[in-house]
């Protein structure tokens, strides 16, 4: 028999019962990951939480079950599940010396009995906390309260969502197949998702280095990236960020579209099929489209080097920007608002290409090459405050 629950299981019970409502901290209005995408063939979708998994009347969700064990404050979590996670420290107040896991089942009422194959322990030896089932209800959520330090190492199958809210490891790996992955405020050296038919979403500040993989129609979207290398990649899906502050980045889809916010470092982009948009470029940026357009504003200029070999190339500068220009396609147009000196024009083979300089650009080293031999290159003035895309 269960006893009366304690605050924290009555936190594990609230989440259970408010599937399609905020997730605790998440700071946005955000809902719980599994809302973030119907899934399915495209026939019939649902969305985890609606009708189709609501409890028949009479059924409602509670704890099912809790465990508190004693870990090392830097071992590692292991979970193989097909059901929702969620992870989460421990309270530091609480367990001041971050030696324990609590981990609480909800699900619903009647469901017990797939909690007979459910693993629950601790290797002492390897320091590894497992939570394991292959039997458990799809529908049921485990929530873990773990230790700040804790690894994680996560596989989640079927339509089971995966959060990770505020943990700070050296090894953060997840892997899901159509479930939604949620890493909010996470710190790790290195951060690993891998999705075959979910989204990934990162909220808030996600630090590390860090690679993501989405397949199929999964999309990838961030608030800010900020750690030494990233490398994202989607197939058929949308690849959406709004802040990078990284030293290298590798950011590519087959056929989704490419869209950033504000961009620092050394950025390469690589699109087939789909679109590039970068708001603002600070730094070195290489992007290249196959038969997508490519729409660009550098704000600080490294070196620049824009290719589509199907499309058109539409590159953005501040007035005061000093640079080399090299701009070559089937047709160019250069803003007469755009000052260039000793500006030259070339015809071959249909193909026009512009030469000049900005701002007494000779002093400097630095290029904006753009290439868009089917398509037509603009070149136009745009001020920083233009680049916010500010809305009323």
């Amino acid at each position: 028999m269960l006893v009366p629950c304690s605050g924290w299981e009555l936190g594990c019970l609230r989440l259970c019962l408010r599937q399609v409502r905020l997730w605790a901290g998440a700071g946005r209005g955000a809902s719980w990951a599994c809302q973030a995408r119907p899934y399915g063939s495209g026939r019939g979708e649902r969305w985890p939480g609606s009708e189709a998994e609501v409890p028949p009347p009479g059924l409602a969700r509670r704890p099912l079950k809790e465990w508190t064990l004693q870990v090392s404050p830097f071992g590692r979590l292991r979970a193989r599940l097909p059901c929702h996670l969620a992870v989460r420290p421990l309270d530091p107040l609480t367990y001041p010396d971050g030696d324990r896991v609590l981990v609480a089942v909800c699900g619903v009422e009647g469901s017990a009995r797939g909690l007979v194959g459910l693993q629950v322990k601790y290797d002492e030896a390897l320091e590894e906390m497992a939570i394991v089932s292959d039997t458990i209800d799809p529908q049921a959520f485990v929530e873990v309260n773990a230790p700040l330090k804790f690894g994680l190492d996560i596989k989640s199958s079927g339509s089971g969502c995966v959060k990770v809210q505020s943990i700070e490891c050296d090894n953060c790996k997840i892997e899901t197949e159509h479930g939604t992955s949620i890493l909010q405020s996470v710190k790790g050296q290195k951060l690993h998702v891998q999705t075959q038919g979910g989204k990934v979403i990162c909220l808030g500040t996600v630090y590390g280095n860090i690679d993501i993989h989405a397949s199929d129609k999964s999309a990838v979207t961030i608030d800010k990236l900020q750690g030494s290398s990233v490398t994202i990649s989607t197939e058929d899906g949308l690849l959406k960020a709004k802040y990078l502050y990284t030293e290298s980045s590798f950011l590519s889809s087959a056929a989704g579209d490419i869209t950033l916010g504000s961009v620092h470092g050394n950025i390469t982009l690589q699109s087939k099929m789909g679109n590039i948009t970068v708001d603002s470029s600070s730094g070195c940026l290489k992007a290249s489209a196959h038969q997508g357009a490519i729409d660009v504003y550098v704000s600080q200029l490294g070196t620049v080097e824009l290719k589509s070999h199907k499309g058109s190339i539409i590159v953005k500068v501040p007035s005061s920007l000093e640079a080399h220009l090299q701009l070559s396609g089937k047709e160019v147009d250069v803003n007469s608002e755009v000052h260039v000196q000793e500006m030259t024009e070339a015809h071959k083979d249909d193909v026009v290409t512009v030469t000049g300089l900005m701002n007494q650009a000779s002093k400097c080293e630095k290029w904006i090459k753009a290439d868009a031999p089917k398509g037509t290159v603009s070149f136009r003035r745009q001020s920083w405050f233009q680049s916010l895309k500010l809305q009323d």
